[in-house]
């Protein structure tokens, strides 16, 4: 098991990963409303990592910019 301190900005221009300096920032164009934005984040780090999403789980910060993700490998 991995834990992951991830940055997220919703409404964005496009949806892509970066790492900056160690922290993983996550861009969606999902607005963040109704769980929309942290599915794509999922989606998106799955892909990044090369996992599956059901590997993937937010155990903090549903309702914030700044989520803790926990990575089942």
């Amino acid at each position: 098991m991995k834990i992951l301190n991830i940055r997220v900005v919703a409404k964005a221009s496009s949806s892509r990963v970066k790492d900056e300096g160690g922290r993983l920032k996550v861009y969606v164009t999902s607005p963040a409303q109704d769980g929309m934005a942290n599915a794509k984040v999922i989606e998106l780090l799955a892909e990044y990592l090369g996992v599956k999403k059901y590997e993937l789980r937010i155990v903090k910060g549903l309702k914030s910019k700044d989520k803790t993700v926990e990575v089942n490998v």
